[in-house]
């Protein structure tokens, strides 16, 4: 596994941008805005492509604070458009998190991510799990183990149907954020 600490701040991809971290009860929000982008990023999301980049555009995480260490979870990312609008939801499902003394979160990645499209009034409509062949390949060089794998394959099953189904709480803490950022 591998220790990521989300903090966008050193991306080489954006020229000029801002960050603000808020605490509120149970999670940290990291709000990131892409002022100046040196190059966009474009992703693949199902059978289309997504564009998650460019300038004006704006990654919000909901990174939950009770989890702990080594305990499999999850921390979600809304990507939105320089006009608000959302292109994309990114879940990490992770093997353990916590907040650094910077008030940065970190999780213990263990590959797996869900992705999924968010349409207005909150729905989420389409779901892919991915990443597999990076989580694959982590168990077969032995940084993560197969017990740990099928435990993260079941989080992402369970995050997948959470989103589908409406019921995912953290796409609420980041709809109450987005909607009146100062709670």
């Amino acid at each position: 596994m591998k220790r990521k600490v989300f903090d966008l701040r050193p991306w080489p991809r954006v020229a000029r941008h801002t960050q603000t971290v808020t605490h509120i009860p149970g999670y940290v929000i990291v709000d990131f805005t892409a002022h100046e982008v040196a190059r966009p990023l474009d992703v693949p999301f199902g059978e289309r492509t997504v564009r998650i980049l460019d300038h004006g555009f704006r990654w919000v995480r909901a990174h939950p604070t009770g989890t702990g260490e080594g305990v499999i979870g999850d921390a979600i990312t809304v990507q939105l458009n320089a006009a608000g609008q959302p292109e994309q939801l990114y879940v990490d499902i992770h093997a353990g998190e916590g907040v650094g003394e910077d008030g940065l979160p970190w999780t213990e990645d263990v590959y797996l991510d869900v992705i999924a499209d968010w349409q207005p009034g909150w729905e989420v409509t389409e779901t892919h799990i991915i990443d597999a062949d990076e989580l694959e390949e982590a168990v077969r060089a032995g940084l993560v183990s197969p017990t740990l794998a099928e435990a993260a394959w079941t989080h992402a099953r369970l995050v997948e149907e959470g989103l589908r189904a409406g019921t995912y709480a953290p796409l609420g803490v980041l709809r109450g954020y987005l909607e009146d950022p100062y709670t």
